[in-house]
């Protein structure tokens, strides 16, 4: 039983986001797109670029043509930060408003469906043991970066 939980716990994110990518076609997103789309409204306007792409769990670079092709449809802008002109903040436009108000009631209703069943208390349950098994995998992870 424990050997296929890393095959389940792998498995479901990519299904999760193939059913809300399925829905969100007619809206000509992308699954890159609205990713980027709704971690910056999730996160609040003006996310440091790098910040949004750790956020995302993507490398900053790769980030940039996603943005690129945001801007293009007037979705978000960037602009240089204050503090360090090397460092582009991004927000999103007044355009984007409508089209992520779409995106968030279909990832809300996919959330509904996929949870279906589940009781709160069961979803409460099953985000601490998330929690534990990530902040296991990050302890993990800096300890072998370490050495």
């Amino acid at each position: 039983m424990h050997q296929n939980i890393g095959f389940r716990l792998s498995r479901l994110p990519r299904l999760w986001r193939a059913i809300i990518d399925r829905r969100l076609a007619p809206l000509g997103l992308t699954q890159t797109r609205w990713i980027t789309l709704y971690h910056l409204w999730r996160l609040g306007d003006g996310q440091p670029q790098c910040d949004l792409a750790r956020a995302i769990g993507v490398e900053a670079p790769s980030l940039v043509r996603t943005l690129d092709q945001l801007s293009d449809q007037g979705l978000i802008e960037r602009c240089p930060c204050d503090q360090d002109r090397r460092t582009k903040r991004v927000f999103l436009t007044t355009a984007a408003t409508p089209l992520l108000e779409q995106i968030d009631e279909v990832v809300t209703q996919a959330r509904r469906e996929m949870l279906a069943g589940l009781s709160e208390e069961d979803v409460q349950h099953l985000d601490a043991l998330l929690e534990h098994i990530e902040n296991n995998g990050l302890t993990i992870q800096a300890k072998e970066s370490e050495g």
